[in-house]
């Protein structure tokens, strides 16, 4: 590691998708196999530039492409064993390899996952996303001529938009609470605390601890890059309603224990600075609707109970050096609505998530067993995330209050995890030069 407090971020190198401030609301996944090393190129050449950087990106809501790669899709580009086995062996070895670490089991196994997703076919990730449904189509048609010119086959697609609700399939508001990285010259709004350092999230620039990571080699093929994890989250919306009805009596019961679960109400304000009562003029002031900490403010979690999703994946100030475990995250929904009171229709719905990172196992893996799945999680001993955790019906979520504490016991898995993958999201020029072999 080298000791480095000065850099410019190189954001025309840079691809946009972590980076960017405005989220889209709408997008279409593309899953792709190269036959051979001839043919991945020939793609790549094509596809390159129409890959959006982070110069264009920042606070500007454009389309964009961008264009992540798995382990095996490098191999198939052609760089050597000696390159890969540079790289963390996370991802090497992919996630479904993972899944115990990750506590898929059960129905969330590698074995059940759909879409190509777990086999090691999977070579690269292309993603579209789009300003409205209508520039969507139009880029998905060009999307779709660039592989067929090429020859490329598609595993799967996958269809994601925000709903005109703009919620999810909980009926929570989604991707409130975002990161903001040092050097892109967007400044926190109160209460997200200082921007991150760029080498939690890009190769190549100093991190929390003011080092340079040593780098996966060649140094061009790696630095500007990122590491994504890719989760596509099955939602249970019959057992979530039906968990709703079974422990809460009224409506405004239900909807305070929906948000005792997540941390937040369903409008997206937070419980430590809307404890009793919902309040939506507040999600819409983006100077106030992340402005609050757990040590000071609700150190007993009587507002936002300990467990809460929203907690365990950023406990902010309850637990010292949180930024070397952030995670940049972007997720959309997949799949109809289901109508508030109707049956379960089998469709399959939910939301694909992508966290990008330096590090895989520091930040994504040591998040999802440690913070989401430990059943010991500041004080508590029995619980895990009662919204992402991998629930067997054993677990339960605890519920802060005096005089006594309120214990929902079996919690059922509300989530189930589709398909996943971990891929490498290269610089711009890295591209260009895997492109001409």
């Amino acid at each position: 590691m080298l000791k480095n407090t000065s850099f410019v971020l190189e954001l025309d190198e840079i691809q946009g998708l972590l980076l960017g401030s405005v989220p889209m609301p709408c997008g279409q996944y593309f899953f792709l196999t190269f036959r051979h090393p001839d043919q991945a190129r020939a793609f790549l050449t094509r596809v390159v530039d129409k890959v959006c950087s982070a110069e264009p990106v920042i606070g500007s809501p454009i389309s964009r492409v961008h264009l992540a790669l798995t382990c095996n899709g490098l191999r198939t580009l052609g760089v050597d064993e000696a390159s890969l086995q540079s790289f963390p062996e996370a991802f090497r070895v992919g996630m479904p390899a993972r899944a115990e670490e990750l506590g898929d089991h059960g129905e969330s196994h590698p074995d059940q996952w759909v879409g190509g997703l777990a086999s090691s076919d999977l070579h690269a990730l292309l993603l579209l996303f789009g300003a409205d449904l209508t520039e969507r189509a139009q880029r998905i048609e060009e999307i779709h001529s660039l592989i067929a010119s090429t020859g490329v086959r598609i595993l799967s697609e996958l269809d994601v938009a925000l709903p005109e609700t703009r919620r999810e399939h909980f009926g929570y508001q989604d991707g409130i609470s975002r990161i903001y990285v040092e050097g892109t010259g967007i400044e926190p709004p109160p209460g997200c605390g200082p921007a991150v350092k760029p080498g939690e999230f890009v190769l190549g620039y100093p991190d929390e601890t003011s080092s340079i990571p040593s780098l996966p080699q060649p140094e061009w093929l790696s630095r500007n890059g990122s590491f994504l994890a890719y989760r596509r989250l099955y939602e249970d919306v019959i057992a979530f309603r039906e968990f709703l009805g079974r422990h809460a009596a009224t409506r405004d019961e239900q909807e305070l224990l929906a948000a005792k679960l997540l941390g937040r109400w369903r409008s997206g304000a937070p419980l430590v600075l809307a404890p009793h009562h919902d309040d939506p003029e507040l999600v819409a002031d983006p100077e106030r609707n992340n402005n609050f900490n757990y040590g000071q403010m609700d150190p007993q979690g009587l507002a936002c109970p300990i467990g809460a999703h929203i907690r365990r994946v950023n406990p902010r100030d309850t637990i010292g050096n949180i930024q070397r475990r952030r995670l940049i995250r972007w997720g959309l929904p997949y799949g109809p609505l289901l109508p508030e009171g109707s049956p379960d229709d089998g469709m399959d719905r939910g939301l694909a998530l992508f966290f990008g990172c330096a590090d895989l196992e520091r930040q994504f893996e040591f998040v999802q067993k440690e913070w989401i799945n430990a059943p010991k999680f500041l004080g508590l001993d029995h619980d895990k995330d009662p919204i992402a955790g991998d629930h067997d019906g054993t677990y339960n979520m605890t519920v802060q209050k005096k005089p006594i504490r309120k214990t929902l016991r079996g919690l059922p898995r509300f989530t189930r995890v589709r398909g996943g993958a971990y891929a490498f999201l290269p610089g711009l020029q890295a591209l260009r030069s895997l492109a001409e072999g």
